[in-house]
């Protein structure tokens, strides 16, 4: 099969589909990768290492897109490169398509067979290409949240982890997912008073078994979650619901409830966000204020550290490009354990659920799909 890596163009996303040595692996199976001149430059893959490892270089994306069988991006493709995309292409990359329209209409129009990685499965029901970065979010979220509650950046000068004779700051987090438990572990190991959030009480007796009693849990409910706002000096939102749009948790009234200068960061921004007064920001424009509240909403977070998120990507998403180019997408879905619910648009039509609700379109049928052919 031949694979294309285009350079990605969201604002400061630096990161690549693969790395070298991921195409050294897929060129060494008999595959053919064409990758951008430049994709991977920004973090340290120059062309040459690509070269090196079997790629055809070539200068523009929409040659990658029209040349290329399959593309393995990063971010979801913007307008533009939706265009480029045809019936008999497939698309392996992050789409969150329940908070994006117009992207799903393009897909949709394309004809092309687009697979996400944030709904597909592993055996456990866990989300393997939505977990490495997660992790890197889940740990970003206090760094930034950090730097949001600086005074500089119209927050409240609250130091996180205090200092001798001074409290340490409050930090609130909603969902005990890999995020939420990441973003715990680093506000913890900095000294704040942390507390997790959520629905499921054996995930909260994980969480209060993982962090030996360091960290407090509570149920999640709308009193719990207006109560611990109201004290939290650092909100991170970190509610995932796979595939769907993210549940507003947090509303505009209760911003008047919590410390002038508090910060939000809400992880779940591509997914729509968790706080009702969210909207997504750029590396380039982080942070705005409501109300008084810093809010921290960057689309692409793990974008900040590309080579790290980098690396941690292609680990995850290799063995599944691997499938897919040696089998056909219809004959990995088969056989691969939890790619098929990664199916998001074929043929001018929907199969993700969360993402037919969202917009109250048709919902196809994968096991029929499957089944033929």
């Amino acid at each position: 099969m031949r694979i294309g890596v285009p350079k990605e163009i969201k604002v400061h996303e630096y990161r690549v589909g693969l790395t070298p040595m991921g195409v050294y692996e897929l060129v060494a199976q008999g595959h053919e990768v064409v990758v951008q001149s430049n994709a991977g430059s920004a973090i340290g893959y120059d062309d040459e290492a690509y070269r090196q490892a079997g790629a055809r270089l070539v200068a523009e994306a929409e040659t990658v897109f029209r040349e290329a069988e399959m593309i393995v991006k990063v971010k979801e493709p913007q307008l533009n490169e939706c265009s480029w995309l045809g019936p008999d292409q497939m698309l392996f990359t992050y789409l969150h398509l329940a908070a994006d329209r117009p992207q799903t209409d393009a897909l949709l129009a394309s004809g092309c067979t687009a697979i996400a990685y944030e709904t597909v499965e592993d055996r456990q029901g866990g989300l393997p290409l939505l977990a490495p970065m997660s992790e890197v979010a889940g740990r970003m979220a206090v760094q930034a949240g950090a730097h949001c509650l600086e005074k500089e950046q119209g927050g409240r000068g609250v130091l996180l982890s205090g200092v001798p004779g001074v409290s340490p700051g409050r930090v609130l987090i909603i969902g005990g997912g890999v995020v939420g438990s990441q973003a715990a572990r680093v506000a913890q190991g900095m000294g704040a008073q942390v507390t997790i959030l959520d629905k499921s009480i054996p995930r909260l007796r994980e969480l209060d078994d993982l962090f030996g009693g360091r960290v407090g849990t509570l149920y999640s409910t709308g009193e719990n979650i207006r109560q611990q706002v109201a004290q939290a000096d650092l909100v991170i939102g970190a509610v995932l619901v796979p595939g769907a749009r993210a549940p507003k948790l947090v509303s505009r009234d209760m911003l008047a409830l919590m410390p002038r200068g508090a910060a939000l960061v809400d992880v779940a921004i591509d997914q729509g966000g968790c706080f009702e007064t969210s909207h997504p920001t750029t590396h380039a424009d982080p942070i705005f204020e409501v109300d008084g509240i810093v809010h921290y909403c960057v689309a692409n977070m793990p974008g900040a550290v590309a080579r790290t998120s980098t690396l941690a990507l292609t680990n995850a998403t290799l063995p599944y490009v691997e499938a897919l180019a040696g089998q056909g997408w219809r004959e990995a879905l088969r056989r691969v354990p939890g790619l098929a619910p990664g199916l998001n648009v074929h043929a001018g039509q929907l199969y993700c659920a969360g993402v037919a609700d969202a917009f109250g379109l048709e919902l196809g049928d994968l096991e029929r799909l499957l089944a033929s052919g």
